[in-house]
């Protein structure tokens, strides 16, 4: 699934650079060997590359659509902005890009029960309509606090037959549902698949999702010379790509591809939260240092003990302490550039794609938004911005409401 010629990362120990790896404890060792195997075998198999395409056709319904958003693009008055609609997809989100890869996995090595952890639940949803696609047991582990401001998701998530177990240790978020997953797999590894939901983990995790998620990019190099033409962008390309970077599966799905034409910048949005320098953020990268996370080397918010610290996003799905390690090497080769948003302009870019636009996006997306806004007025007219709208905004009326009657 590599069309990348000049690009030969990760190497075969599964590491980018100094970043990624394989850091896990001796039960899953024979596990994680098994699943590198079969990945190596089936990504380049005819018949389970025939299988994922015509599911992602016909079960999720892609190809998804680039929209220009002319009128967003007409009243900050720069660049064009283009949205990938990753939010049409069936579940709402570019998360089933993957569970489809990794549950077609499970079948092969004769998994029947998946587990999964969840943040803004999207993962989650993805992960429990997948099992119920294929006749799969679904255990779904969601912080206690996401639990509460991402309601709907749960009750999609029970609804498509899932288990979903609320984590209440440490911040009882996206860190400490992926901590317990990991024990859940520890423990029943032998019959257990676990689909996670981020470019992280260990080998092959971060290159297996990359390799899914790229299918947005992909798309997106068919579809914008025909929105562009010649006299638009880069020979038919966008000037610059945004997405917004929790764990980063969204970004690098459409960053990956664009690795290949010249002259596309990439820009990765983090969760700034109430300010990266009031310390209750969850920007990795633009605050944090390498350090060892849920089987891989990466860059991590943790204290000078090595300790992981709690994060802050108005995002249930970007409030994570570390990033996939493809993002730290990108960013340490400068190959794409990474930057934060707050909470209140991931917020006003919310309502403002609302009203101008008639598009609810989560409030994940509203940060890659809130960038291209402020990245297009410093643009021309005849420049054009590809935003990867990763998904939907059902999942945050609560939030959103909250708020508004807050007077926010």
């Amino acid at each position: 699934m590599n069309d990348l010629p000049n690009y030969h990362y990760p190497d075969a120990r599964g590491h980018f650079g100094p970043y990624g790896g394989s850091f896990t404890s001796e039960t899953l060792t024979q596990a994680i060997i098994e699943l590198r195997e079969a990945y190596a075998h089936y990504q380049n198999d005819p018949e389970f590359i025939a299988e994922f395409e015509r599911e992602l056709k016909h079960f999720v319904g892609r190809p998804s659509p680039v929209y220009h958003a002319q009128r967003m693009s007409e009243d900050l008055g720069g660049a064009q902005i283009y949205l990938k609609r990753e939010d049409l997809n069936h579940t709402g989100a570019h998360k089933v890009n993957n569970t489809v890869g990794q549950a077609l996995l499970a079948k092969r090595l004769g998994k029947k029960r998946i587990i999964a952890e969840t943040g803004a639940g999207q993962h989650g949803v993805a992960t429990a309509t997948v099992c119920a696609r294929y006749g799969m047991e679904c255990v779904v582990y969601m912080g206690s606090v996401d639990v509460a401001r991402q309601a709907p998701n749960v009750l999609r998530m029970k609804l498509l037959g899932a288990t979903v177990v609320p984590v209440e240790s440490g911040s009882k978020t996206l860190k400490d549902a992926l901590n317990d997953a990991m024990r859940d797999w520890v423990a029943n590894v032998d019959n257990t698949f676990y689909i996670i939901c981020t470019v992280a983990g260990p080998h092959p995790y971060h290159m297996m999702v990359r390799d899914f998620q790229s299918v947005i990019g992909r798309e997106c190099l068919t579809q914008m010379p025909e929105h562009l033409g010649k006299s638009i962008g880069q020979n038919g390309q966008p000037d610059a790509v945004v997405a917004c970077v929790g764990g980063g599966s969204n970004a690098i799905g459409i960053f990956y591809p664009y690795l290949a034409p010249p002259g596309v910048k990439l820009y990765g949005v983090e969760a700034g939260g109430k300010g990266i320098e009031s310390g209750e953020h969850a920007a990795s990268i633009s605050k944090g240092s390498p350090g060892v996370l849920h089987g891989n080397r990466t860059y991590l918010l943790q204290n000078d003990d090595g300790q992981i610290i709690e994060t802050h996003s108005v995002s249930a799905g970007l409030d994570y302490p570390g990033v996939g390690p493809e993002h730290a090497w990108l960013h340490d080769q400068k190959l794409a550039r990474y930057v934060t948003i707050n909470d209140d302009e991931a917020l006003a870019a919310f309502h403002y794609l609302c009203r101008i636009e008639g598009i609810i996006p989560a409030l994940e997306s509203s940060h890659a938004l809130a960038y291209a806004m402020k990245l297009a007025k410093t643009m021309r007219k005849d420049q054009a911005i590809l935003v990867n709208l990763s998904g939907r905004g059902d999942k945050d009326m609560g939030t959103i409401a909250s708020l508004m009657e807050g007077g926010i």
